[in-house]
Parts: structure tokens; C-alpha cells; sequence
């Protein structure tokens, strides 16, 4: 048996959660009586994975089947469970009968890769303004090590946030959650944020995304003005023109007051995008500037997104005949 040898030459494999592991061992030189074995691990804890007359894993199976030199295995259906080292071991037969290790390889460390679920961003319940801190997380489960880099972006812009939290959902599976506090600003409707996640059971770093026009709130300006100079010739029509602009979303209601009293609006115009993604629109209210109108008071009142009213107010003066 001296020119015997067992080749095991995989020192570290790495596969996905699904994928079947190959292990390689082959023997050559004069046979000598005896099993070879497939362990995994060694000394005491060590457990049994392959031999050819005894049980096995139903997942096991020798690569080329009844070949006295190859003794490589498949291990099919991979978990995260089969981690460890496993040892290819030839076994001799001892004078008393019994099987004594009489050659192993120097183990091959099996590592086992589940990807992370795609991460999922979420945010405040409620719409915020601009300026105010509003904090967004990340999450991203059931993978397989523990290892896990998170990366947020706004648009394509980094953003610093702290360390992610990784806490062991069920044996050999992981969750992971991560924070960002940021203030959202005016130009932030047409923005998105990004959580890169990166493991190494993803060949290519995943993404989620969160449209920011989700949770901001952008309240409009409003202006109020006369189509004409003051005073105004009696019996001119004078057209009062309520600017509500700038505002995000786009639900807005408008009516006027006459002195405190409602009057129907006449006309209101269809609303417009800017390029920043806000919202304007114009309403108009025609007045007759007869002589008991004169000092009348005309209130544009804006509710935008169920907050408090916004007014504006405009007098019409009436120049005297």
C-alpha cells in the first residue's frame, strides 16, 4: 500500500442554495481492502455523507458509478445546511476486522450562497414638507451568510447612512433592515431613492426604489390680481386672476369670496406641470365694477392636499366719474 495514493484537490467550493456541488476524489496505485468514505467534518462530530454499501443522503450519488478510482460525489439541491468541510476517506481493513482510516484528503470547505430577497423601500404613512427630516428603510430577506453591504442613493447621488441591521430569521437565514434620514426639498418630486443591496449569493448588486413624490408635500404660493390698473372706470369688467403655483400633489380646491361671502367661480383653467414636476393652475372671477362695489373685497381661498387654507385678497377700487 505504500504507492497508494487519494487525491481530494477542491480546497474551497462556493455554490448557490439549489445548485448541485460536485466533490472530487480519486485514488490510484495497488487497491488496498477497504472502503472509501465521504465525511462531513472530522473527529467526533464527524457524520457520514457517502459509502457505497451503507446509507447516504438521498441528495448523494457517486459521480461515475462503480468506478474503483473516481470516487467524486454529487450533492444535489444544495442548503444552507450542507456548510462545512468534507473529507474523502480510504479505509483499510484492520487484522481484528474492523475499518481503520488508512488515507484522507485535506478537506474541501463547502460554502453555500442564498440570494437576499429584491430589497423594499418604504416610507412615512403621511406627506411631508420641504426641510423636514423624514426617515425611509430598507429591507431585504432570507439569505445566506450573514455578510451584507447596503447602499442608498438619491437619483444617482450617494447617500451616508448607518451600518445595516442583520438578525437571524430562522437557522442558517437572515434579515436585514437599514436606515436613512434625509430632508426632502421642493425639486425632490421628480427624485427616487435607491437601496443597493450587495451579497454574495447575487452575482449583480439587487434594487429598490421609492418615488419621493410618494411622502412630500409641496404647498402652493398663491397671488391674487386685477386684470386692470386701480381705480377702475365704472362699469368696466374686471377680470381678478387667482395664481396657485408650485404645489405637489396635484389635489386642489379654489373658490372665492365676495366680502366674505361665496360667489361662483367662472372660470378655472386646467392644471400645468413644471418642469420640476410641480403643479399651477389660474381661476378667474368677472366683476361688474358698479358703484356699491366699490371697496368690495375679492378672496381666492386655496385647500391643497386637506391642510389649512391658504387666501389671498385683492380690493376693487372704482375711479369716481
Amino acid at each position: 500500500g505504500q504507492d497508494f495514493k487519494l487525491h481530494q484537490p477542491q480546497v474551497n467550493v462556493s455554490v448557490k442554495a439549489g445548485e448541485t456541488l460536485t466533490l472530487n476524489c480519486t485514488v490510484s496505485g495497488p487497491p488496498v481492502p477497504g472502503p472509501v468514505k465521504w465525511l462531513k467534518g472530522w473527529g467526533s462530530e464527524n457524520k457520514t455523507v457517502y459509502e457505497d454499501a451503507g446509507t447516504h443522503l438521498p441528495r448523494v450519488m457517486r459521480a461515475v458509478t462503480g468506478s474503483n478510482a473516481d470516487f467524486s460525489i454529487h450533492i444535489k439541491n444544495v442548503q444552507p445546511e450542507d456548510v462545512g468541510t468534507y473529507y474523502c476517506v480510504k479505509f483499510q481493513k484492520s487484522s481484528r476486522g474492523e475499518n481503520e482510516v488508512f488515507q484522507h484528503g485535506n478537506g474541501t470547505a463547502v460554502s453555500v450562497h442564498v440570494q437576499p430577497s429584491l430589497p423594499l423601500v418604504s416610507g412615512p404613512k403621511w406627506r411631508v414638507g420641504p426641510g423636514q427630516p423624514v426617515t425611509f428603510s430598507c429591507t431585504a430577506g432570507g439569505f445566506f451568510p450573514s455578510s451584507i453591504g447596503v447602499k442608498w442613493f438619491k437619483d444617482e447621488a450617494p447617500i451616508s447612512s448607518q451600518m445595516p441591521q442583520v438578525t437571524e430569521w430562522r437557522k442558517q437565514s437572515y434579515n436585514m433592515s437599514s436606515n436613512v434620514t434625509m430632508e426632502l426639498g421642493e425639486g425632490d418630486v421628480l427624485s427616487q431613492l435607491v437601496c443597493e443591496v450587495q451579497h454574495s449569493g447575487s452575482p449583480t448588486p439587487l434594487r429598490g426604489t421609492y418615488q419621493l413624490n410618494r411622502v412630500l408635500r409641496v404647498s402652493p404660493k398663491v397671488d391674487v390680481s386685477a386684470g386692470q390698473t386701480s381705480p377702475v372706470e365704472m362699469n368696466k369688467t374686471v377680470n381678478f386672476t387667482c395664481h396657485v403655483k408650485g404645489f405637489y400633489p396635484e389635489n386642489v380646491s379654489i373658490s372665492w369670496l365676495e366680502n366674505g361671502m361665496k360667489i361662483k367661480v367662472e372660470k378655472e383653467s386646467q392644471p400645468l406641470v413644471s418642469h420640476q414636476g410641480l403643479f399651477e393652475l389660474r381661476s378667474w372671477v368677472e366683476v361688474q365694477a358698479t358703484e356699491e362695489k366699490n371697496g368690495s373685497v375679492f378672496t381666492c381661498v386655496v385647500v391643497h392636499d386637506a391642510q389649512a387654507p391658504v387666501n389671498q385678497s385683492a380690493t376693487l377700487w372704482i375711479a369716481s366719474p
